[in-house]
């Protein structure tokens, strides 16, 4: 079947929440056996290119416009390969350039709901690897009763409902200087005119955590204040992707990379759905920027990243964090989260650790419109070249 022939394909899939994210989980021999290229299948199955994404399955959002191609490893260090996408929403385009820490913890339960990973006992360990940036995680997911739930009683702030416990943990090791690409703790940033205090860290993902004070900002925005400050927030984006080496001077940065955000102190502040949260309660304030608003949360890799911050000596997050130890409680717009990380006897972070919850939401047929950019099997495109799907061989 060629694109010309039918209107439509149709390939199975899954579709997860992880933690505060939900994302559509596609098996790699799904996606090798259309005769989509894989961007056009994914922007056509989403409906990207509408801001409502009405006549496709995306949400509409950018922590609900995600995909993952899911396989077993070929890897000896690995269980499961995924690809992680972001779907663009008004724009028909999918980065590749990052990873998905919520999506990750959907991916552990997914491949043990479809038996890519033996269960072994209450708790069971998953070892996966980020085909986009070679990261290695791993998840513990429950498995009570040496079964796959399908449902479960955990809970993360932003999300209402319960979902299975996961353990999510990225494996470092994340220190100094080799967490932080310019080779320092803290630097002076400009863009637009505006100058600002920032660390740049490349844990978990590439991320600018700009100190609040510095850009007349204190941490605990509201969304709606956010947006205001967005052109101001994706210039210093598109600085820290220069400072990265994603981008040359003068070019655009990527939507999804690095992680921008913005870090003050602990003080009262009330979440989006209006609770009163103190600053007894939580250690840094953070907001993160995701894609071209406000995060809802806290993206998981973009926590790896405040956290890495907070354990090294001279960052922006460690002279603002109250408190301790090697457990950070951060304040964003749904409550706080709290990221747990191990030292290595040099000092370094060796892994960082969190807790989130996974649920099946659906598992469907999509039937995905052929219209689109002649096909490119078993690639895509992606920041500094071409990566396979992870299909073994």
């Amino acid at each position: 079947m060629s694109p010309t022939e039918e209107a439509t394909v149709d390939i199975a899939a899954a579709w997860m929440r992880g933690g505060t994210s939900k994302c559509w989980i596609f098996a790699a021999e799904a996606v090798e056996a259309t005769p989509l290229d894989l961007d056009v299948l994914l922007e056509n199955a989403l409906g990207s290119g509408d801001h409502r994404q009405i006549d496709g399955v995306g949400g509409a959002t950018s922590t609900t416009s995600k995909i993952a191609v899911v396989s077993r490893s070929t890897d000896p260090g690995a269980d499961v390969d995924y690809l992680f996408g972001q779907v663009g929403i008004e724009d028909r385009v999918v980065e590749w350039g990052s990873n998905c820490g919520n999506c990750a913890t959907a991916v552990g339960l997914y491949a043990l709901q479809e038996g890519l990973v033996a269960i072994d006992g209450e708790t069971t360990p998953v070892r996966l690897r980020n085909v986009n940036t070679g990261a290695a995680l791993s998840v513990a997911v429950a498995t009570p009763g040496r079964r796959a739930p399908q449902d479960g009683e955990a809970r993360v702030p932003g999300v209402e409902s319960g979902g299975v416990p996961v353990e999510l943990i990225f494996q470092g090791p994340f220190d100094f200087p080799g967490a932080f690409p310019t080779g320092q703790a803290r630097e002076v940033v400009s863009a637009g005119g505006v100058v600002a205090e920032a660390s740049i860290v490349n844990a978990g993902a590439p991320a600018i955590l700009i100190e609040a004070g510095s850009i007349a900002m204190s941490g605990t925005e509201s969304a709606a204040e956010i947006a205001e400050r967005l052109p101001m927030l994706t210039g210093f984006r598109a600085a820290g992707a220069v400072r990265h080496g994603l981008i040359l001077p003068g070019r655009p940065a990527p939507n999804a990379v690095p992680k921008t955000g913005v870090i003050g102190p602990a003080r009262d502040y009330r979440t989006s759905d209006g609770a009163l949260v103190q600053a007894r309660d939580y250690d840094v304030a953070v907001r993160m920027l995701s894609m071209h608003a406000a995060h809802p949360a806290i993206g998981l890799t973009s926590a790896v990243a405040v956290a890495t911050a907070a354990a090294a000596p001279g960052t922006v997050v460690r002279s603002l964090r109250s408190g301790g130890g090697r457990t950070l409680r951060i304040g964003t717009l749904s409550g706080v989260v709290e990221v747990d990380w191990t030292t290595s006897s040099g000092g370094g972070v060796d892994r960082v650790s969190l807790h989130r919850a996974a649920r099946r939401l659906a598992t469907a047929v999509l039937h995905v419109p052929t219209a689109g950019d002649p096909v490119r099997l078993g690639t895509t495109e992606r920041p500094g070249g071409t990566v396979e799907l992870p299909v073994p061989a």
